[in-house]
């Protein structure tokens, strides 16, 4: 008969699973051991292995969450009556609120994921590509004309590096160290800037021969879309 959970169970676990990401990202997942994740939770390590298997479920269960909660947001902004526009800005908004929040979690997915077994990976990695094909969708939307020729995916690309790699510059309020933005501020500035940019991004002529790129060397390093 399986064991009845404690009434703070999943409080404990999501402790364990933040002080999990605050020690990836700080000196990332190889060099974290489960004694450190036991220490930081002030638990026994026979006491943190009754919430996780081992250090690889630790890991996937950071990353997973957390494209999970940037999937909820997504399907939440989505469910809401709005233009297209304004559909777009939210989710643009609600992003960089999102990640003001996670920049822990959104290192790890940067740097650790490719540390996951296959079936994991691909699990974040669907969810991820669905994320980014409804913010196209939205992109296409606002701007139709893109569609047709395929622009609407490489632009989305564009946005998401604008909204990625913020985690690398702007810090959270509680380490401000004299920066004047936060992420409240810059989250009105990054959609402004893209929707600057969206509208003036000219498209291809018709029957102009596509420039081929130049090839690209392949990497073991299987990239994540987010």
């Amino acid at each position: 008969m399986a064991r009845p959970r404690s009434a703070g169970y999943d409080d404990q676990r999501d402790l364990i699973l933040s002080q999990a990401a605050a020690l990836f990202a700080q000196q990332g997942y190889t060099a974290t051991s489960m004694n450190q994740v036991a220490a930081a939770c002030e638990l026994s390590k026979a006491a943190l292995y009754h919430y996780v298997r081992d250090k690889h479920e630790l890991l996937a269960l950071v990353a997973v969450g957390h494209v999970k909660r940037l999937e909820a947001v997504v399907d939440e902004v989505l469910a809401e009556p709005r233009a297209p526009e304004a559909r777009l800005r939210e989710l643009i908004v609600r992003f960089v609120r999102q990640y003001a929040n996670a920049q822990n979690e959104h290192r790890v997915l940067t740097e650790d994921v490719r540390f996951l077994d296959e079936p994991q990976r691909e699990a974040v990695l669907g969810i991820e590509r669905r994320v980014v094909d409804a913010f196209a969708s939205t992109v296409a939307a606002v701007r139709p004309a893109l569609k047709p020729v395929d622009l609407h995916k490489p632009l989305t690309m564009l946005l998401f590096g604008m909204i990625n790699w913020m985690f690398t510059w702007l810090k959270p309020a509680e380490e401000d160290d004299g920066q004047r933005l936060t992420h409240e501020q810059m989250a009105p500035m990054v959609a402004e800037l893209f929707f600057g940019g969206l509208h003036a991004v000219s498209l291809p002529r018709p029957g102009a021969e596509p420039q081929a790129p130049a090839p690209r060397k392949k990497s073991a390093r299987k990239e994540t879309a987010l």
